[in-house]
């Protein structure tokens, strides 16, 4: 399920989980921050990688989630149960305190999976591998700290500014810090697919996505920003441009 091994994709930013779901571990002067929290099954990954920096979970000061799915909110509980702060958007803190079940309740998407698997059966293996990882059991989180419109986040080491993107889920946010130059975009532009067989910036399909029409439209607000590196919840890390990303992610569609 694990990589090998965390990749360090910029000076002090490691890319966790899997070849299907991303997270990030930051290292910052101030503390360190992760940037969502993937699937229970990775902790074990997160622990080796904090030990390697003499560091634990207790060290994690902050996770910030880009939005409630359970492949990316599974070890919150855990980190929270640790010492550090949880930030949310207020429109997706309703799927954490009712438990990663409730995502379809909260953020139903806008077509069934059935006519994707049905084209691509093999798509199947992702929602089975997040079973099998314990995404949809993790506990119900509360507390966490939520935010409404996009704000700079002046207690988070690095003080990220957040981009709201509602479409994916509808409290979807990026984070943007601006002194590195990087843009976590969790779901609300990924770089790889698996139920259209898309590699390379997209909308998630329509299967996993609750309003598409104002994903696309969310795009619009990336494109006031400057970043080097884009770092997605799925897929490889994009380094030709936030605009770039914008414009190919608008010619593919959504599907």
């Amino acid at each position: 399920m694990s990589r090998p091994a965390p990749t360090q994709v910029a000076p002090g930013v490691h890319r966790l989980g899997d070849h299907g779901v991303n997270f990030y571990l930051i290292e910052d002067p101030d503390g360190l921050v992760l940037v969502d929290a993937g699937v229970p099954a990775h902790l074990k990954q997160l622990r080796t990688l904090l030990a390697g920096l003499g560091r634990s979970v207790a060290d994690v000061r902050a996770v910030l989630l880009t939005h409630g799915h359970p492949d990316h909110t599974g070890l919150a509980h855990t980190l929270q149960e640790a010492g550090a702060d949880l930030w949310i958007h207020k429109r997706d803190a309703a799927i954490l305190r009712d438990g990663p079940r409730s995502a379809m309740r909260h953020a139903k998407p806008e077509r069934s999976m059935l006519p994707y698997l049905l084209r691509r059966p093999s798509a199947l293996a992702l929602p089975l591998r997040l079973a099998r990882t314990g995404a949809f059991t993790a506990p119900a989180v509360r507390g966490a700290r939520v935010f409404d419109a996009g704000q700079v986040l002046e207690d988070v080491p690095g003080a990220p500014q957040t981009v709201v993107l509602p479409g994916h889920t509808p409290g979807s946010t990026a984070y943007f810090f601006t002194d590195r130059g990087l843009l976590f975009t969790g779901d609300a532009l990924v770089t790889a697919d698996g139920f259209s067989d898309r590699t390379g910036p997209t909308i998630v399909s329509r299967c996993f996505t609750h309003d598409s029409r104002a994903a696309l439209t969310a795009l619009d607000r990336l494109d006031e920003l400057t970043a080097d590196l884009l770092l997605p919840g799925h897929g490889e890390p994009f380094t030709d441009g936030v605009r770039t990303a914008t414009r190919q992610a608008r010619q593919y569609g959504v599907h």
